[in-house]
């Protein structure tokens, strides 16, 4: 009865919650929180269930904004914030001045040397972090229902080239060689990407189409957190990508401060990966699923990608492959993404090999020449998603999608 009642709490200030349920394709949600926060980096923490906790700070900022219609006002002072050293510009509201300024800043917990070598690791496994970041975790959100229809049902839905570009930004951020260095921006960008989440959590319950709780819960933002660091590491290893200790312990780190910096709660921030496996396990089955929006949404990802590739010999079947290698086939089902036999069976063969010669265990002559077409297309499909988050700036939202 009390998560019941939680979810009848309507959004005002800082007060959230929503009726009505996702559609029926959407699986089961899981009724209770089970993960210890004794495996955070806080190592202790309240116990309450991440699917009914929101962010208690800039919910209400975020609010109060759009009721004194300070959006557009705001977006434009922050245009040309960028650095993570940059002074805040003049003219902003002071309760948002206050929360920039305390939430820009480093946890207290956060090493220094773990995230300058975790910025040597993402320049050493570009190629491996940008596919599986980039194109790997944006195929799997759009078997995520609850993300794919808040993303389809706010105003990034309807221009999904600007909705990639921004997306884009945070991930080109927290791999960039100077993320959390004076002069890089992730810092930045993940505070407005904070405050991109909180105007969402206030519009999408205003959208006539919208028929599901609140959006972008704790629990939505580990879901999402998972499809990048998590996976993208079990992924290297599946792909047996040689990687220290010291180095895999260093890239959980900087996405550990970067779950902090977006809002996440210390208490759910996994501080291990046995920890961070552990509650990917939880949380991933039971909000993964098919969605109408999810197709759609795939189906406009996928041929973006086809055009960039194209012409030649990469194409759109290709890129379906591509996209089924990364997320496998349950999930490539769920997002109705082509079977492409040929290419498939191609990618299966060469992979491992262009692995083996990425990490000098293989000469060249042992690499097939039909391995170097897979290679360009996959240099190609990182291209896409790297220069999108070049083309603009995160900024919030005034609506939601428009129909």
């Amino acid at each position: 009865m009390a998560e019941l009642s939680r979810r009848r709490m309507l959004m005002s200030g800082g007060s959230l919650g929503a009726l009505g349920v996702l559609g029926v394709a959407a699986p089961a949600q899981a009724l209770e929180w089970t993960w210890p926060a004794s495996g955070s980096v806080a190592r202790a923490g309240v116990g309450a269930n991440p699917r009914w906790v929101w962010d208690e700070e800039a919910d209400p900022i975020a609010a109060a904004l759009f009721e004194r219609g300070e959006v557009p006002l705001v977006n434009r002072l922050l245009w040309n914030w960028n650095r993570n050293d940059q002074p805040l510009p003049d003219g902003l509201p002071a309760d948002l001045r206050d929360f920039i300024e305390r939430n820009r800043q480093l946890p207290a917990w956060a090493e220094r040397t773990k995230l300058e070598r975790a910025a040597e690791f993402n320049m050493r496994r570009g190629l491996y972090l940008n596919l599986l970041n980039g194109v790997g975790g944006g195929m799997l959100s759009t078997a995520i229902p609850k993300e794919a229809r808040s993303v389809y049902y706010s105003a990034g839905g309807a221009d999904m080239e600007d909705r990639v570009a921004k997306t884009s930004i945070l991930g080109f951020a927290v791999g960039a060689l100077n993320a959390y260095r004076p002069d890089g921006t992730c810092m930045v960008n993940s505070v407005k990407t904070r405050l991109v989440h909180a105007a969402v959590r206030h519009l999408l319950p205003r959208s006539p189409h919208w028929q599901g709780d609140v959006p972008i819960s704790q629990e939505d933002m580990l879901v999402t957190w998972h499809t990048l660091p998590t996976y993208a590491m079990r992924k290297m290893l599946e792909w047996n990508v040689p990687m220290p200790t010291a180095d895999r312990d260093a890239y959980l780190h900087v996405w550990q401060v970067t779950a902090h910096l977006l809002g996440i709660r210390d208490e759910y921030i996994p501080a291990t990966w046995d920890a961070a496996n552990a509650q990917s396990d939880q949380v991933l089955p039971p909000n993964m699923g098919p969605t109408r929006e999810g197709v759609e949404l795939t189906d406009i990802l996928l041929g973006q990608l086809a055009e960039q590739t194209s012409p030649g010999s990469i194409s759109r079947p290709l890129c379906n492959a591509l996209a089924r290698f990364l997320v496998g086939d349950q999930v490539a089902g769920w997002d109705q993404i082509r079977r492409e036999p040929f290419w498939e069976g191609t990618i299966r063969t060469v992979w491992p090999i262009l692995v083996r010669f990425r990490e000098g265990l293989i000469p060249l002559p042992l690499v097939p020449e039909i391995a170097w077409t897979v290679d360009e297309a996959l240099r190609r499909y990182i291209l896409f998603y790297l220069t999108k988050g070049q083309q603009t700036k995160i900024v919030i939202p005034t609506g939601n999608r428009p129909s």
